[in-house]
């Protein structure tokens, strides 16, 4: 076999493949043998046909056809392979102008167009500065975890009085939509906590003020059942006003909450819990802002075939998983983020020319520092994914697994390692002034923060801002 590349423009080249007929016997002869097993000819046995029999009953075509599938693909790998192309998607194959001949013992030849990573120079990562928030852990943070703590621990009694802020109701709902009742119009027995922001716009205002057997009517857009998305005229009926009643917050209440004896011991763990919380927090906001940096340190040419792939598969993933999660449509998305849709298609091209560029710069990083993945950290990043997923470890790992999805996870994880090589290289300060060091980009967790952090922008998550 004999092939040459000619590069198209930087992301982009042509192989052309010459396959002498020696070197395609092997699939003619195969292409025989398996007609051989799927026909039927009177007089012979299934598997015993001659050539020539197959060729006067189905035509040599069919035969010729068989064989250039079974062999272009191992043809085309071997010519890249003998290249040294790093080639992204499928190929686009052309001029299979030897099929004819091959019947006469002549050679095959073809031509196939592919994507390819186009070259990337590095920037000196020391040069990257970025600012970070300071790690400041206030008294009333820590009264806030504690008030969090103490309501979950808190008691809920049946007043006689109307219901105020933060008090929990039972409630009947009925929705009228253009003067009628929807079939999934009306509800009863529901338990909703006032200023929890959990159930339609308008109903805090609603029910503040009414006691028991009290009703309201309010005008709100539907957020589920079959009248999603429309107005409709909403009454309320308060069935029972709660209150909460919190422990003190004493000796006894951090026995109760926790494992220590004293609420002075609970208080001082609650503030190292909160440090290590900013300190997560501010590690990963500089491997966003490092990033953001490295980018736009980096020029290249964006492979066109793969570009419009990923803009296509982000406008699926938001049309047809994310916005149906939220109850929206495009036009409603658009409507939220106050966009036209000239500046959605706009916007949707710059991220995934940002997935891609963070994809093979990092890649770039990973391949000349020499970065590998232990089983360790693939393990680790697997567990984490799968407390993502909703499944469990073994039920994710299965999946992985049988979607072909591992290289996926290890590119993950060696783009993370890469990352945190460039954030360690980085100068790094906080609000203050104070210099913030990330030197040990072995570390578990930061390692897996950069991971994720990579993953996000890689993968896109159009929708994660918008609120329905």
């Amino acid at each position: 076999m004999k092939s040459a590349v000619e590069t198209l423009n930087p992301t982009r080249v042509r192989l052309t493949v010459e396959v002498p007929f020696e070197e395609l016997k092997p699939s003619l002869d195969a292409a025989y043998k398996k007609i051989n097993q799927q026909v039927t000819v009177p007089g012979f046995r299934k598997g015993k046909i001659p050539a020539r029999v197959i060729d006067q009953r189905f035509g040599r075509a069919a035969v010729l056809e068989e064989a250039v599938n079974d062999a272009l693909p191992r043809f085309y790998t071997q010519a890249v392979d003998e290249n040294k192309i790093d080639v992204l998607g499928q190929p686009d194959i052309d001029g299979l102008e030897g099929v004819e001949r091959i019947a006469d013992g002549g050679d095959l030849s073809f031509t196939a167009e592919v994507d390819v990573r186009p070259e990337i120079t590095l920037p000196e990562f020391s040069g990257i500065e970025v600012e970070v928030d300071a790690i400041v852990v206030t008294d009333e943070d820590v009264e806030e975890t504690l008030t969090q703590l103490r309501d979950r621990f808190a008691s809920v009694n049946t007043v006689e009085r109307a219901a105020a802020d933060g008090d929990i109701v039972v409630i009947d709902l009925e929705a009228k939509v253009d003067g009628e009742v929807p079939e999934d119009g009306t509800a009863t027995g529901i338990t909703y906590a006032i200023g929890s922001g959990q159930l339609l716009d308008g109903i805090d205002e609603a029910v503040i003020g009414l006691e028991a057997g009290g009703t309201a009517t309010f005008t709100t857009e539907l957020k589920g059942g079959s009248a999603q998305g429309k107005e409709s005229e909403v009454t309320v009926t308060v069935t029972t006003v709660q209150e909460k009643e919190l422990p003190a917050l004493d000796d006894d209440f951090a026995q109760l909450a926790s494992e220590f004896d004293t609420l002075d011991e609970l208080k001082d763990d609650s503030r190292k819990r909160l440090v290590r919380m900013k300190e997560f927090d501010q590690a990963t906001q500089a491997q966003e802002k490092v990033l953001d940096k490295l980018m736009e340190l980096v020029d290249m040419p964006y492979p066109e075939k793969l570009l419009a792939d990923e803009v296509q598969t982000r406008r699926h993933n938001l049309e047809h998983h994310q916005l149906p999660q939220m109850g929206l449509d495009i036009e409603g998305y658009l409507k939220v983020q106050e966009k036209t849709a000239e500046e959605f298609d706009a916007e949707l091209v710059a991220q995934a020319q940002k997935g891609i560029k963070t994809q093979f710069v990092l890649d770039a990083i990973a391949a000349k520092e020499e970065l590998a993945v232990s089983q360790e950290e693939l393990t680790e990043h697997l567990l984490r994914r799968a407390a993502g997923s909703g499944l469990t470890p073994d039920q994710f790992a299965q999946q992985v697994v049988e979607g072909g999805q591992v290289p996926l996870l290890v590119g993950e994880v060696v783009r993370g390692k890469a990352l945190a090589v460039v954030v360690e290289s980085a100068k790094v300060t906080d609000s203050e002034g104070n210099a913030v060091d990330f030197d040990d980009d072995e570390d578990e967790e930061t390692v897996e923060a950069a991971a994720e952090t990579v993953a996000e922008v890689v993968d896109g998550e159009q929708a994660e801002d918008t609120e329905a």
